[in-house]
């Protein structure tokens, strides 16, 4: 029998503690699991666009499916559904609605980072963006480093200041807006939340120490970061492959970024000095969809379905 769960139901499971631990399962599963090529689709208007993210890793074998349709008035533009299949016979078991909760998983990557590769000391927040995702990747780091500040950096001056104010009424932490360059010198944790398809700011204002946790680049020609930072940064990414190719590595074939899954896992060095600049890229794949559906599942039913 198959088991679906409602948008509704997922976003009333989910919260930043389960999908930090899903997170953390999906990197780890990297080592033995199995992701496969990203494939991007539209409807009969090119604008709808969707993509599919499929892997497996133990008993979990699915795919996850997240469209944008941008004329949406009364739903939501984003959705993000979860396909879970029987790994014994490919019969579905599962639908998870899932795009409250995709926000969380999205953020816990970039916490995951974070908390792999940040000065433990790290008390700076900066985020670029003051969209949806924004609220969740402030919240989702603000619980792996000790943060107290937080400047936000936004395209129009009175977006930045309502979303700061909006930080500071929800985690109770001092937030402000702030220009590019004063936000990103500022910063021990740099997080971008955009869709933009160029550099948000200029390699020389990034300060020594900083880390960089990126998730905006996920699809062809979408960039955040400056090429140049790259020559003076440790790089991390989910998967090496697909950041060369749809994240933000595409716009530095040179780079040789190292899984986040593999530091995780003490197979390779992650921040070596308090000096370092450490960047991670997080295109998003397919495991941290599978993981974060079992779990959903198994809060909602108290075991795997």
């Amino acid at each position: 029998m198959t088991t679906f769960v409602s948008e509704a139901e997922s976003a009333a499971l989910v919260d930043d503690e389960l999908a930090l631990a899903a997170a953390r399962e999906a990197f780890l599963a990297t080592g033995t699991g199995q992701t496969f090529p990203v494939v991007i689709g539209n409807s009969s208007l090119p604008h709808n666009r969707f993509t599919l993210k499929s892997g497996s890793a133990g008993d979990l074998v699915g795919v996850k499916i997240g469209s944008f349709w941008p004329d949406n008035t009364e739903l939501p533009r984003h959705s993000s559904t979860i396909v879970l299949l029987d790994p014994a016979t490919g019969r579905l078991r599962a639908v998870v609605e899932a795009a409250a909760a995709n926000a969380y998983r999205t953020a816990a990557a970039d916490a995951l980072a974070v908390d792999a590769l940040a000065r433990k000391d790290s008390r700076t927040l900066t985020i670029i963006g003051t969209g949806h995702q924004a609220l969740h990747e402030v919240r989702a780091v603000s619980r792996v480093r000790p943060i107290e500040r937080v400047f936000v950096v936004g395209r129009r001056p009175d977006a930045a200041k309502t979303f700061a104010a909006q930080v500071t009424a929800v985690t109770g932490m001092t937030a402000e807006p702030t220009d590019a360059r004063t936000g990103v010198a500022e910063a021990d944790v740099l997080v971008t939340a955009t869709t933009s398809r160029e550099p948000l700011f200029d390699a020389s204002w990034v300060a020594p120490g900083t880390h960089i946790s990126a998730m905006g680049a996920d699809g062809p020609g979408k960039q955040e970061l400056p090429v140049a930072i790259y020559d003076r940064a440790r790089l991390f990414c989910d998967l090496p492959e697909q950041s060369t190719t749809i994240g933000e590595f595409q716009h530095a074939q040179a780079a040789v970024p190292v899984a986040l899954g593999s530091v995780l896992a003490g197979d390779a060095d992650g921040r070596t000095s308090p000096e370092d600049v450490t960047v991670f890229d997080s295109s998003g794949f397919a495991l941290q969809d599978l993981t974060l559906a079992a779990a959903l599942l198994h809060r909602r039913f108290g075991e795997h379905e």
